[in-house]
C-alpha cells in the first residue's frame, strides 16, 4: 500500500517536524545585566546539535522503511528513546539554570515527539497484525 495512506505516517511526519524546527530555534534566552538578551540556540550546543541530528535521522529511517512496518515499529520505538532521552537531558538543564533563563516552549517538543513515536509504532504494529489475519483467513478458505 502507498506510504501517504497510513496514520503512522502523518505521526512520523509531524514528529520529525517537530525535531527538525528545534534546529533553527531559539533554546533559551539571557538578560544581561544592561538589559541586552543573549540568545542560545539549539544548534549552538555541540550535544544538543548532535542528539537532534540523530533524532531526525532516527525519523527519516522510519519513515522510510514503511513497506516493513515491524521494522518500522522498532525504528519508531528507538526514535522515542532517544526523543525521551533528550527531554530528560533539556529538562536537566531547566531544572539547573530556569532561575538565570528564559526557556522557549520548544524545551517540550522531544516529548511531544516521542508521544508521536509510540503512536506511529502502535499504529504500524497494527497494521502489521491486521495484515498477518487477512493472510490466515486467505490461507484457510
Amino acid at each position: 500500500t502507498i506510504m501517504w495512506k497510513r496514520i503512522q505516517t502523518l505521526y512520523l511526519l509531524i514528529s520529525t517536524g517537530l525535531i527538525v524546527s528545534m534546529l533553527f530555534s531559539r533554546f533559551a534566552s539571557i538578560i544581561g545585566p544592561g538589559g541586552e538578551e543573549a540568545i542560545i540556540r539549539y544548534h549552538e550546543k555541540m550535544p544538543y546539535l548532535v542528539l537532534l541530528l540523530m533524532l531526525t535521522t532516527s525519523h527519516i529511517a522510519a519513515t522510510a522503511s514503511f513497506k516493513t512496518r515491524f521494522l518500522q515499529a522498532r525504528v519508531s520505538i528507538i526514535a522515542a528513546l532517544l526523543a525521551i532521552g533528550f527531554q530528560i537531558w533539556l529538562g536537566t538543564d531547566y531544572l539547573i539554570h530556569k532561575g538565570e533563563m528564559t526557556f522557549s516552549i520548544t524545551i517540550l517538543f522531544p516529548l511531544l515527539a516521542a508521544f508521536l513515536d509510540v503512536l506511529a509504532a502502535r499504529s504500524a504494529m497494527t497494521d502489521e497484525m491486521m495484515v498477518a489475519v487477512q493472510k490466515r483467513i486467505k490461507k484457510t478458505k
